[in-house]
């Protein structure tokens, strides 16, 4: 490693002077700047006077352990790392050091190359951290609610201003809760309609036998119950933009009555055969494949093509990358200041679950999250274990074909112990064993771990 211009600081901690010796010329020669401290009180004592990138700690130590230190780091100083080195290799420990803010854990004896690339793994993710921190105070955003940074959402907002800047019918595809209708508001109130209204319509939300009344109005004995003349939603939005969500859940002849709509700019109430002029744009939006129902003949192949003139497709929130970051503190903001909470913040560890959970709610599942983690979380900062227990199990898999079926079991039984917070009842019940097999199990895992630790001690 090359000299650096800035040098990153490191604070080393053990009881043993030789270790703290060996461990220092090491770094040193690594280019970095090394503080060292023989116990927790002196490496609280440095950390309370001095700016510390990266805390590398001991575990077995007399009076206070390295665990302790690690949870006074998380606690006190979330800009600083923390790596755990020890001669007593356990599953468990290994466990409980990550749970408690640990991003490295190295088991002596090790060699300089594990230690060089250990540090450099702890200073990764403490620059990931670092960065995400620094993003999420310069989120470029669109107007109603639409934030994004990503470059799949920067082409949602190029397709937004183009759609805005026409008067053509637009088709806005997405799943469940990417935002759709805030897609539709921002193409409205973009464009020349944005001082005329805008009317959303729930296509799912109201009955078939309601809707037509709902959209064009009805006269006075229309129907049963209909003792006065009431105008539709058609004639609400005369002059700017009405919104079907979910059109694809409209049938057979309403999907008539709106392919007449866009083809004349005419509607006709119910109970009366006169037709009235509209001024108004139509935009749609769906969760499903329309041209599968196309297909399928479940929805009509002219309309498709009259409301897909433009199509924005709103991507699901776990191709989006770091917008995951930047809406969960957008979200623990709003919600804070709606309760009259200070500010909370995230830990990078629970930024890194955020970040690799799958959500296929989309972005509605978690700003739903983030709103329960405000009211039920009494602490400034969310960890790892606020988090729901299922976001933090599958932030734990991973995926590869390259591994043993030992290695698997492995890292399955870990994943599980560690996502019950190291309960072994738990962890037996999940894994459909007894205690003494699930003991076994972990015997077997630090004792392959022991057994392959032959190389020079550093």
């Amino acid at each position: 490693m090359s000299a650096k211009s800035e040098k990153e600081s490191i604070l080393l901690v053990d009881d043993s002077a030789p270790t703290l010796e060996v461990l220092e010329r090491n770094l040193v020669a690594e280019g970095y700047h090394v503080l060292t401290a023989s116990d927790v009180a002196g490496a609280v004592a440095v950390l309370d006077s001095t700016t510390v990138d990266l805390v590398i700690t001991d575990l077995k130590m007399p009076e206070v352990s390295g665990m302790d230190l690690v949870r006074h780091v998380r606690d006190n100083f979330p800009d600083t790392g923390v790596m755990m080195i020890t001669g007593y290799p356990s599953i468990e420990g290994a466990v409980q050091a990550i749970k408690d803010g640990a991003e490295e854990y190295l088991s002596k004896p090790f060699t300089d190359e594990e230690l060089s690339a250990a540090v450099r793994r702890a200073f990764g993710n403490l620059h990931s951290r670092r960065q995400r921190a620094a993003d999420v105070t310069a989120a470029p955003s669109m107007p109603h609610g639409l934030l994004g940074e990503s470059e799949a959402m920067r082409e949602v907002f190029r397709a937004i201003g183009k759609a805005a800047s026409t008067s053509a019918t637009v088709l806005i595809t997405g799943e469940s809760g990417t935002g759709k209708e805030l897609a539709a508001r921002a193409v409205h109130y973009g464009s020349a309609r944005s001082s005329a209204p805008f009317v959303p319509v729930n296509c799912g939300g109201i009955p078939d036998g309601l809707l037509e009344s709902e959209l064009f109005g009805h006269v006075k004995g229309a129907f049963t119950g209909a003792s006065e003349s009431r105008a539709g939603l058609f004639h609400a939005a005369d002059g700017g933009t009405i919104f079907f969500d979910e059109v694809g859940e409209t049938s057979a002849s309403m999907q008539v009555k709106l392919l007449r709509v866009l083809e004349d700019k005419e509607i006709s109430m119910v109970g009366s055969n006169r037709l009235r002029k509209v001024d108004v744009r139509i935009l749609a939006a769906t969760n499903r494949d329309l041209l599968v129902l196309v297909k399928k003949g479940l929805f009509r192949k002219d309309l498709f093509y009259r409301l897909n003139v433009i199509t924005i497709a709103l991507p699901p929130l776990r191709e989006r990358g770091d917008d995951v970051m930047l809406l969960a503190t957008h979200f623990a903001r709003r919600f804070a200041a709606e309760m009259g909470r200070s500010p909370v913040q995230f830990s990078g560890r629970a930024l890194d679950v955020l970040r690799s959970y799958d959500w296929p709610g989309n972005v509605r599942e978690l700003e739903n999250v983030i709103q329960r983690l405000i009211l039920m979380t009494d602490s400034d900062t969310i960890d790892t274990p606020d988090l729901p227990q299922l976001m933090r199990f599958s932030a734990m898999r991973q995926t590869g074909l390259d591994r043993t079926l030992a290695q698997v079991e492995q890292e399955y039984v870990s994943n599980v112990l560690a996502s019950v917070g190291g309960n072994k009842t738990r962890a037996a019940q999940i894994l459909g064993i007894d205690r003494k097999t699930l003991r076994q199990k972990l015997r077997r895992v630090s004792g392959s771990e022991s057994a392959g630790e032959h190389s020079s001690e550093t």
